[in-house]
C-alpha cells in the first residue's frame, strides 16, 4: 500500500508515520532524510542534488522525483507513506506519473484536519527526542522526568527553532497557498480519507486504520 499523509505543520503526520512504520512494516518516504542520504551515497542524483543545495538553491521537482524513484526500485516492504511530498499539484501529478511507470499506484490520501489555534498551541510547546523521534509536548504530553524522554532515556531534547505563533502562521499561510489544493486534487480521484487530527494520537491512529481499510 502506498498513501500519503496530507495536512499542515504540526498536524501529526510524522507521528501516524512512526505507528504506521512500526506496526505494519511500511517505509516512510521523507524527501529531506532522502536528499541527506543521496548525499552521502554519492549516487548521481545526490551529487546533483548536492551541487544544487550548495549554491543555496532549492532542489527542483526533477531531482526529488528522481530521489523517491531510486527508493522506490529498492523496495518498500508493505508499502510507502509519502513525508514532505507532494507539495503542489505539479508535484502531485509527477508522482502519479512516477508510480505508474513504475506500475505502482497510490492507495490513499489521509487528510488531517485541524484547527489552526489548536495547531499554534500544539506547534508552540512541541519538543522532540533527537535519539528516537520520539514528540512530546509542553502541557498535553510532557516527559515523566523533565529533559528526558520517556521512550529511550535521552536527554537530547529539541525544539525547532521555527515552532513559535509567528513562523507557524507563516508556513501555515505557504500550506494554504501551495499544499490545501491537493485535498481537492486528490478528492476528485476518489483518494481522499479525512481523519480527525485534533484527537487523541491513539483516536486518530484508529481513525487512519480505519481510512487505510476503506475500499
Amino acid at each position: 500500500m502506498n498513501l500519503i499523509l496530507l495536512g499542515p505543520p504540526g498536524a501529526g503526520k510524522g507521528t501516524q508515520a512512526r505507528r504506521l512504520v512500526e506496526g505494519r512494516g511500511m517505509v516512510q518516504l521523507s524527501t529531506g532524510d532522502m536528499l541527506r542520504a543521496a548525499q552521502a551515497s554519492g549516487s548521481e542524483m545526490g551529487r546533483r542534488a548536492a551541487e544544487v543545495m550548495a549554491r543555496g538553491e532549492l532542489v527542483s521537482d526533477a531531482i526529488v522525483i528522481g530521489l523517491i524513484e531510486e527508493r522506490l526500485r529498492l523496495g518498500t516492504g508493505a508499502g510507502a507513506i509519502f513525508d514532505g511530498f507532494p507539495r503542489t499539484l505539479a508535484q502531485a501529478d509527477a508522482l502519479g506519473a512516477l508510480l505508474g511507470r513504475l506500475g505502482q499506484r497510490l492507495d490513499a490520501v489521509v487528510a488531517m484536519q485541524v484547527d489552526d489555534a489548536a495547531l499554534v498551541d500544539r506547534i508552540s510547546g512541541r519538543f522532540t527526542c533527537g535519539a528516537c523521534g520520539e514528540v512530546w509536548h509542553d502541557r498535553t504530553r510532557p516527559t515523566a522526568v523533565p529533559g528526558v524522554c520517556d521512550a529511550c532515556g535521552s536527554t537530547d531534547l529539541r525544539r525547532r527553532a521555527d515552532d513559535n505563533a509567528d513562523s507557524l502562521r507563516q508556513r501555515l499561510m505557504e500550506y494554504y497557498k501551495k499544499t490545501a489544493p491537493l485535498i481537492g486534487y486528490y478528492h476528485a480521484l476518489g483518494l481522499l480519507r479525512p481523519v480527525d487530527g485534533l484527537a487523541s494520537v491513539e483516536a486518530v491512529g484508529a481513525a487512519v486504520d480505519a481510512a487505510l481499510a476503506t475500499p
